[in-house]
């Protein structure tokens, strides 16, 4: 039993939304919050070779993306004789997260029958939205660029019981969704708030310079 004072640990995880109306669709959270989080960010110039009249000129938000590396483990369910542990293992939470990237069997069947019909126009395949949730300011929308899956250990009937999953993912800013749309709007959201990050920064050293300069 956890102690009432004891600080609630939040959960990072991927929140799945439909694109156009933004309805939730799911949530994968993180077994175990990860140790460290990897980001990138690489800043749009007008040009790689800018004239002076350019040189600080930007054409829009920095392409960001982030990594991570998850663990999954079954032990704790094992222990408490869990059904569905016990039957498949962790395979349940892998293919949550391995369904990210991949185009539902609807999709394919219709599109393939479309195709034996003669159709000319197919189906567009589109993955649900996904969004990346850190914490209360790290809550932005994503595109799964790369998924690693290592299991490291299996049950009697080679069922995965632990694996580790690295998780790259490009932050999906207006320039690639633009505006009118849930996309958009959660990253401007994101944006806004990482401003406001800033300006808190800024004030907090400005106080600091004036404190040292001040008899």
């Amino acid at each position: 039993m956890s102690s009432p004072i004891s600080p609630r640990l939040m959960k990072g995880g991927i929140v799945t939304l439909e694109p156009n109306t933004g309805i939730p669709l799911g949530t994968i959270a993180l077994q175990y919050n990860p140790d460290t989080l990897t980001r990138k960010l690489q800043p749009q110039a007008v040009s790689e070779q800018p004239d002076r009249s350019e040189i600080l000129r930007l054409k829009g938000p920095p392409i960001e993306t982030i990594s991570v590396a998850a663990e999954i483990d079954a032990t704790d369910q094992l222990a408490a004789s869990d059904a569905t542990a016990l039957t498949v293992g962790i395979q349940p939470q892998l293919a949550a997260l391995e369904m990210l990237v991949y185009p539902s069997s609807v999709d394919l069947i219709v599109n393939e029958a479309l195709t034996l019909l003669g159709t000319i126009e197919i189906l567009p395949m589109e993955s649900p939205l996904a969004v990346f949730v850190w914490n209360a300011t790290r809550i932005t929308p994503v595109r799964i660029t790369s998924l690693d899956i290592t299991e490291e250990a299996f049950d009697t009937n080679l069922n995965p019981i632990r694996a580790k999953v690295s998780l790259e993912m490009r932050v999906l800013n207006v320039n690639d969704t633009g505006f009118l749309n849930p996309a958009g709007a959660l990253y401007m959201i994101y944006q806004i708030e990482k401003e406001a990050l800033a300006i808190t920064n800024a004030v907090q050293a400005a106080g600091g310079l004036a404190a040292s300069v001040l008899p």
